[in-house]
């Protein structure tokens, strides 16, 4: 996140003046809150933004704005004061969007003397969603996108609002070998796999329009180290989670190789729906779940892709920075929406059409093609790879 650019101390007006004295119904009737707030309080950033999360998390926007405004109101506005100032106003500002609530004009004009981007994506997403204006959204968000860590909601957001005026890819000629997706499936199992994991990759080795390659962590480190050297070797071996191991593997591979990643506990029911996207030739097809997460489980590229490229800046800028953040945010999904945000911006800003081999499909059209498999490791927490 941007640091924030005032250190003057400004202050919300809140309907609510007593930060000890709650009720249930002051949390929406949410137990979760209630019970934070009776062990913890709401007296400090730490414990107002924990409560503003918590109602968040459940859809209790209203709620969450106050919260997200005490923990503001509590904060020294000092700039390396985590979460930033700039951080607790946005979030309560979207989530009075969210609610159906107007932001403030004091409290965007507070916003603005922060963070100017961030300023900038409030401004926007009630373009988007006020006005029901996206090509003007777009043009007031930019690249706001930047001031937040990957994967953050302004990802998602960003990417909704840009695909809703992306024209519908046109017809490619017949483009070159190396510009399309080749037919071939790479996975991970971090160690000795279970008898389901084992079973989906011979059931995957059977379909006859591709190759299957699984990897290992012991096959997967010695990879990374004889195409991109210690550095990415390094930071394999040190990922927190097998998780976090596979994100950072998925990328190098198939920017190198090309072709389709795999996760080791999903199944491609339909292969000839599968193959009938590949025989339309495309340099790229992901999709997006209902909220417009990337799907990192399931995508296909061709080898020395740009988005896959931007993807491994992010993973590289993550793992030295914040090596902390959330998996998701630092190498999973988060990194994939980056990418495309950044190529989007690029084509709005430019007036170049958005690449046509780039093809990206919605939830129902990845359902009809990938099933979660229901594996007796799931249950039993006994949770290896991805």
């Amino acid at each position: 996140m941007a640091a924030d650019t005032t250190d003057n101390e400004t202050f919300l007006t809140l309907p609510i003046g007593k930060t000890s004295d709650f009720a249930l119904e002051d949390f929406a009737d949410n137990h979760q809150a209630m019970n934070y707030f009776h062990k913890h309080g709401a007296g400090t950033v730490e414990h107002a933004f924990a409560l503003a999360n918590i109602l968040h998390m459940h859809k209790l926007v209203k709620e969450a704005a106050y919260f997200y405004g005490l923990a503001f109101n509590l904060h020294s506005k000092h700039p390396r004061e985590f979460p930033l100032a700039s951080s607790l106003l946005q979030a309560r500002l979207l989530c009075l969007l969210k609610a159906g609530m107007s932001p403030p004009e004091d409290e965007l004009e507070q916003l603005r003397r922060l963070s100017q981007p961030i300023y900038d994506y409030i401004l926007g997403i009630e373009i988007a969603w006020r006005q029901h204006d996206p090509q003007a959204a777009l043009e007031r968000m930019g690249n706001c996108f930047e001031a937040f860590h990957t994967g953050e909601e302004v990802d998602v957001l960003y990417l909704e609002t840009a695909l809703s005026v992306l024209p519908k890819a046109k017809a490619i000629s017949r483009p070159a070998e190396e510009q399309i997706i080749p037919p071939s499936i790479c996975m991970y199992w971090d160690g000795n796999p279970p008898e389901e994991v084992t079973e989906n990759y011979a059931y995957h080795r059977e379909l006859e329009a591709f190759d299957v390659q699984m990897f290992n962590r012991e096959s997967a480190a010695e990879w990374l180290y004889d195409r991109y050297g210690r550095e990415a070797q390094d930071v394999f071996l040190q990922a927190r989670h097998p998780a976090e191991a596979a994100d950072f593997l998925r990328v190098h591979v198939i920017q190198e190789q090309g072709g389709w990643w795999l996760d080791a506990d999903i199944r491609i029911v339909a292969p000839e729906v599968l193959e009938a996207y590949a025989a339309k030739r495309p340099s790229h097809l992901f999709f997006v779940t209902d909220n417009y997460y990337v799907h990192n489980d399931f995508f296909g590229s061709r080898r020395n892709s740009p988005i896959l490229a931007d993807c491994m800046l992010s993973l590289y800028r993550n793992s030295y920075l914040f090596k902390d953040l959330y998996i998701a945010y630092k190498t999973g999904p988060g990194v994939f929406n980056r990418a495309l945000n950044r190529r989007l911006h690029t084509s709005f800003k430019t007036g170049k059409p958005f690449d046509p081999g780039v093809v990206v499909l919605r939830a129902p059209e990845f359902d009809s093609i990938i099933q979660d498999m229901d594996m007796a490791y799931k249950k039993g927490g006994n949770w290896h790879a991805a």
